[in-house]
């Protein structure tokens, strides 16, 4: 069986790591998007999921979701939105994300919002 693929795109390194630490101890694979080739990394590696920070320095995780969402080739990708902004529900749902999660957040919520999703 061919392990699911969750797909990272967070702009702080720590974050990252520990993400992507937890998430493969889950039984996921993990890749991580490149800050300035997010569009074109997500077209080419088909994630079974996106986990995507809102506020990064080269992109707007909203403009980004909102894109991916509008693309044939990867509107069925699931998103959770990831933040510690105050609007994050609001921007989770302008954006078309499938979820949202709020910075802190507990490891068996992201766990569980993943697992609902793929």
């Amino acid at each position: 069986m061919t392990k699911k693929k969750v797909m990272i795109i967070e702009d702080d390194e720590g974050i990252t790591d520990v993400l992507r630490t937890v998430i493969e101890m889950y039984g996921y694979e993990v890749v991580v998007a490149g800050d300035n080739s997010i569009i074109e990394d997500v077209q080419n590696s088909l994630p079974d999921l996106l986990l995507m920070d809102v506020w990064m320095k080269e992109c707007d995780g909203r403009k980004t979701c909102r894109h991916l969402k509008n693309q044939a080739d990867t509107k069925h990708i699931p998103i959770i939105m990831v933040s510690a902004t105050r609007d994050l529900i609001k921007s989770a749902r302008d954006s078309g994300a499938d979820d949202f999660l709020e910075k802190p957040f507990e490891i068996e919520d992201l766990v569980g919002k993943i697992q609902k999703l793929i």
